[in-house]
């Protein structure tokens, strides 16, 4: 597939070389177009014609020496042959747009293709920095942009282009003299032309900027609606999105204004330098030395000349705009992901089961460099064996369980599966070894059976309803207005905290992974479904090597070990109920939720 092609891109500082960066999309439909560029050639060629025949027809149909049949029989071939060539210039004009249209769409679906195909491979920590609102905002009007300009902008400046080079040989032609005046007088506008360009595309960045300001302004307000309501905060985000909008409004203002300015000074510097030359015409044809009909070609390629400058300058706004709009994109497809796969992934040794280990690990957050979330940890997880992670918020339990899926690298030591290094292993290989029940579960805007599909694509109805009974989900899913094909709104919002918990339970039961971390997996529940989920997880966890994020400690008395972590070290391990008889963190907080004295 086009879109699956991979290239490296350098940012350009002009804006033509911007597009020239793209042509690795372009390159699979470089037939089509070829045959573009041969029908928009042909058309200039023959509408170049017209003005020719207009020509011909006043200096040989209107003589009034000749006779009067003969006189309108010439008049009518003349008529008859420039209606042919409008007729024809329209077929294949028509077939032209269709092509380059086709072809414009057909590059921006790629394009966004290969941007969101990049974007997935980024690792958290590149949307530390960059909000989602952001990545869409480039993904729809950055590329939309792009998309007018290779499906419409550059064939109008191309056929334009081509009708001004041939309207200017065409008016060398008929008369050298005036056709020397007209290039000199243009040529002194080109500078200013240029200039003025310099600033759109200036602009243009900007007020693209802004724009994506707003939507990732709006893509935060409205996923986090309850809370934006509930604190009674709805005039203070109006006003902010207002505050936003309007300063987008502005910079897009700049840009029209110095736009439109640009097109006022062509179109009057144009058709002055044209009325200028053609009353010099005028009195050279009084004078003998024109004849009629070729001061009306010359007037006819003249506005030819001026009509294809004029969009040649609108098209040249529009380059300015896609530049900036070029330049955001290759931001992204430029942006290297920090986690890749090895050059020469190992495969996996056993993938039916895992043994963990972790070796005097140092891990430091890039937006925290001085701080380590993880110093000097060592830990091993037999096969099969269930280990609860414990500790206050920050002491870094839920970073082991991202490291562990290699969504960051360490700094120091390493992180074994099986013996073998995880950054040895794909990323894929790794990552299928391991289910995830996160605190706070995703639930996409799909179906319930589609959800817990997510687990394996592959997995039949009944082995995702045999998932769903494993999780204690079955019996509200079949009671929902459409059973398992019942739609769950975006993120979940028809359904409870504790449904969507056992939603995303079902997902990693079904794919039956041998690694199984469950961060807070039954924080949501009530005691009557906690206990219903912990008999079905408790199902899950058999022959799986399990990790337990948990704070409430009720949920692992089970578990064969609890690590206890502080500060990003492991302060205690033990069994509980050996952690229980010493007067450490784990005595301290059992004391509080169970009541129990070591």
């Amino acid at each position: 597939m086009p879109a699956q092609a991979r290239f490296t891109l350098q940012t350009p500082s002009r804006p033509l070389r911007l597009f020239s960066e793209l042509w690795p999309l372009l390159r699979p439909y470089r037939w089509q177009i070829l045959l573009a560029f041969c029908l928009l050639s042909l058309a200039s060629a023959i509408l170049l014609l017209v003005p020719w025949a207009f020509r011909d027809l006043i200096d040989q149909g209107f003589r009034t020496d000749s006779a009067t049949a003969q006189s309108m029989q010439d008049i009518n071939r003349h008529f008859i042959f420039i209606c042919g060539l409008v007729i024809v210039w329209a077929l294949i004009v028509a077939c032209r747009y269709f092509i380059v249209s086709w072809i414009g769409e057909r590059v921006t679906a790629d394009l966004r293709t290969l941007v969101y195909q990049r974007v997935l491979m980024q690792s958290p920590q590149f949307f530390e920095t960059l909000q989602t609102g952001e990545v869409l905002s480039r993904l729809s009007a950055d590329t939309t942009l792009i998309q007018t300009v290779v499906g419409s902008s550059i064939s109008l400046g191309l056929r334009s282009l081509f009708q001004f080079i041939g309207g200017m040989i065409m008016l060398a032609i008929t008369s050298w003299y005036l056709f020397s005046l007209n290039l000199g007088l243009m040529l002194l506008l080109t500078l200013p032309i240029l200039l003025i360009g310099r600033s759109v595309r200036k602009l243009s960045r900007e007020s693209q900027d802004r724009i994506a300001d707003s939507s990732a302004m709006a893509g935060e307000i409205l996923n986090a609606m309850p809370t934006v309501q509930a604190f009674t905060q709805e005039p203070r985000e109006n006003q902010r999105f207002h505050h936003s909008v309007e300063t987008s409004f502005h910079a897009a203002i700049r840009r029209i204004r110095v736009r439109a300015f640009l097109a006022a000074f062509v179109i009057a510097g144009i058709s002055a330098a044209i009325i200028f030359v053609l009353w010099l015409g005028a009195h050279q044809v009084t004078q003998g030395e024109l004849s009629g009909g070729e001061l009306a070609s010359f007037i006819l390629y003249a506005a030819l000349v001026a009509s294809s400058v004029s969009t040649i300058a609108e098209v040249w706004g529009d380059i300015m705009r896609a530049a900036g709009a070029t330049e955001r994109l290759l931001e992204l497809l430029n942006s290297e992901p920090a986690i890749r796969n090895p050059s020469a992934p190992m495969a996996l040794a056993t993938p039916s089961t895992a043994s963990i280990r972790l070796e005097k690990v140092s891990f430091y957050y890039p937006s925290k460099p001085d701080q380590a979330a993880l110093d000097q940890i060592s830990l091993e997880v037999k096969t099969g064996e269930t280990v609860a992670l414990i500790g206050p918020s920050g002491a870094g339990k839920t970073t082991l369980f991202q490291l562990l899926l290699r969504f960051y690298d360490i700094h120091e030591g390493s992180i074994t599966i099986n013996g073998q290094d995880i950054r040895s292993l794909s990323l894929s290989s790794l990552r299928n070894m391991i289910a995830i029940v996160p605190q706070d579960p995703v639930i996409f805007s799909a179906n319930a059976l589609e959800n817990i599909r997510y687990g394996r694509p592959d997995a039949s109805d009944e082995e995702i309803k045999r998932a769903a009974q494993a999780a204690q989900a079955h019996t509200f899913i079949e009671h929902l207005p459409q059973g398992y094909n019942t739609f769950l709104g975006e993120r979940g919002t028809r359904l409870s905290g504790g449904q969507r918990q056992r939603i995303a339970i079902a997902r990693a039961i079904l794919k039956n992974a041998p690694i199984l971390l469950l961060d807070e997996a039954t924080s949501a529940l009530d005691a009557e479904s906690e206990n219903l989920v912990q008999q079905g997880l408790d199902m899950a966890m058999q022959g799986r090597t399990t990790l337990i994020i948990a704070h409430r400690l009720a949920t692992i008395q089970n578990a064969d070990r609890i690590v206890v972590l502080e500060h990003g070290r492991i302060i205690e391990t033990g069994t509980p109920h050996e952690l229980r008889r010493q007067s450490g963190l784990y005595s301290r907080l059992a004391k509080l939720q169970l009541d129990i004295q070591p």
